[in-house]
């Protein structure tokens, strides 16, 4: 990369709008040195502290992208935030360190114009720094990764387009629309899922989407207006997609790379797509099958039953996918009872991978094997592909029914096929593989749910709000301790069910019984 050059005499910034919408972001700066991100604590005492080997690659990315400028309280931090911006600009000079990697770029840059726009005053100083970063990132935009990241790219030099002007501005805004026409049609898939198929991504690259439509709104800009109606459109598909997958906690289901506190709460997405015009209705329907991305909710007033019948994503960007085929999760009420192990981290460690193995979900593992070959901290070889092949409700009755051929690759090949027959009290899984072969289902417990009886092939639950869950199987079952992940940098100890056979066919029915109280 060249070190990024602008014409600083055509810099002003456009003092015709300034960022009001919801500032959401946790609060990350405590005084001038400590930090915090990924439940982890930090001190940037010196410039050797925005590249330290003694955090992880991600808590370092967080740390330049400068998100407390846009948290909830970041009114009371007005000082700390103009020290932190001088620090940066100070200690990391232009294409040294993480701070100038163009997906903290992106993100940076879109937090400081927003920052940087309530103000009645902007120093040149800022004013540069915000077009080098951008012309730094026009250098290095993420064509090689795509996806979310190429999203982001565009999204940042679309905002400091919008925000500065002059002949550098303009080319900024001109390839970020330029991405967007491309990657918008691309990334949102017809029933108006994320393409990269994690519900976490899909609330950030849906947050993304709405803040573009309110910087056309605000701006005015007639290059985003002519967009915009084009736009809507897409947000409103993928705001039915979340209502879609969502339990009733209010919180996202953990298929692929998913986590709660990474992206905005979904009651706040929807609270501002509503302040845009958007509408943003859910359906409470029994069964929603959601073919383009591959995923069904059942919802029969007991309990909400999610399952996943998706391929793991786009075979270009298959990074945050998991090996969780045919996984499901179930809640009753507002309690999730049986859930996928989460996301805690990022990286290449042992951790990451076993996250992403089929063991870690509600699914059945043939031979040892996960049912896609996950590797390294964003690697799939070869993968499953799910196919639907039934979604039927009648009379209250749900049939779901789903194949996936990932186990192909072993001797002798092997096609699982997952049916689930649901009703108002209890659903069945038949799990058949095409031949008899070592396998086991396993399945994941939430951490505050007692197991209060255990028996050969049985064994009850008791929720919190004291209604009983049974679970019944056709072999002997076996519990054991595991871990849930629901957060980046947390684990919870839970238990976990896992049910050895080897005849090529596994009946396992779940019944929700009775409130004791």
């Amino acid at each position: 990369m060249k070190k990024p050059k602008v014409d600083n005499l055509l810099i002003n910034s456009n003092n015709n709008w300034f960022w009001s919408a919801p500032a959401l972001n946790n609060q990350s700066f405590y005084d001038d040195e400590k930090v915090s991100f990924l439940n982890q604590d930090g001190l940037i005492k010196n410039s050797f502290d925005w590249n330290s080997p003694h955090y992880s690659k991600l808590w370092l990315y967080n740390l330049h992208y400068f998100d407390d400028l846009n948290s909830e309280s970041y009114a009371e931090r007005e000082i700390i935030h103009c020290r932190f911006i001088d620090r940066w600009i100070a200690e990391n000079p232009p294409c040294q360190g993480n701070g100038w990697e163009p997906y903290p770029i992106s993100l940076r840059l879109v937090n400081w114009v927003k920052w940087f726009s309530r103000k009645d005053n902007v120093d040149s100083k800022y004013l540069n720094s915000i077009a080098m970063q951008a012309d730094a990132l026009t250098q290095q935009v993420e064509y090689h990764i795509l996806g979310n990241h190429l999203f982001a790219n565009a999204k940042a030099l679309v905002f400091v387009g919008a925000y500065l002007q002059g002949k550098d501005a303009k080319r900024f805004l001109d390839l970020g629309l330029k991405i967007l026409d491309r990657e918008i049609p691309e990334q949102f898939l017809d029933d108006g899922a994320h393409f990269e198929l994690s519900p976490m991504y899909h609330e950030i690259l849906l947050w993304d989407l709405l803040e573009l439509i309110d910087l056309a709104d605000i701006s005015q800009n007639p290059s985003l207006l002519e967009r915009n109606a084009e736009w809507r459109n897409v947000a409103e598909k993928a705001l039915t997609w979340l209502q879609s997958m969502l339990h009733l906690d209010g919180e996202i289901t953990f298929f692929n790379d998913a986590a709660i506190g990474i992206a905005a709460k979904p009651q706040q997405i929807f609270d501002y797509a509503k302040q845009l015009g958007l509408s943003c209705y859910g359906d409470e329907s029994i069964l929603i099958s959601n073919k383009s991305s591959g995923y069904s909710r059942v919802n029969t007033g007991v309990y909400r039953l999610f399952f996943d019948h998706a391929n793991v994503g786009p075979d270009y960007l298959p990074g945050h996918a998991h090996a969780d085929s045919l996984s499901f999760e179930m809640s009753a009420g507002v309690q999730r009872v049986f859930v996928n192990s989460g996301t805690s981290l990022y990286g290449v460690s042992p951790e990451r991978l076993r996250q992403r193995e089929t063991a870690a979900h509600n699914t059945v593992v043939v031979n040892g094997q996960s049912s896609s070959e996950v590797w390294s901290g964003f690697r799939v070889a070869r993968r499953a592909y799910a196919t639907l092949l039934k979604s039927d409700e009648t009379d209250g009755v749900v049939t779901l029914s789903a194949s996936h051929d990932g186990y192909k690759r072993l001797k002798p090949k092997i096609v699982h096929k997952r049916t689930i027959t649901s009703n108002a009290e209890h659903f069945i899984l038949l799990d058949e593989l095409s031949q008899p072969t070592d396998a086991s289902f396993h399945l994941h417990i939430h951490p505050d749910v007692l197991v209060i009886n255990v028996e050969e092939q049985k064994l009850m639950l008791q929720l919190p709000c004291l209604t009983l869950v049974q679970f019944e199987c056709e072999c002997p079952l076996i519990l054991e301790e595991s871990t849930w992940h629901p957060e980046f940098g947390v684990s919870f100890p839970n238990k976990k069910i896992i049910v050895p056979f080897n005849t090529g066919r596994l009946s396992t029915k779940i019944t929700i019984l009775k409130d004791k109280s």
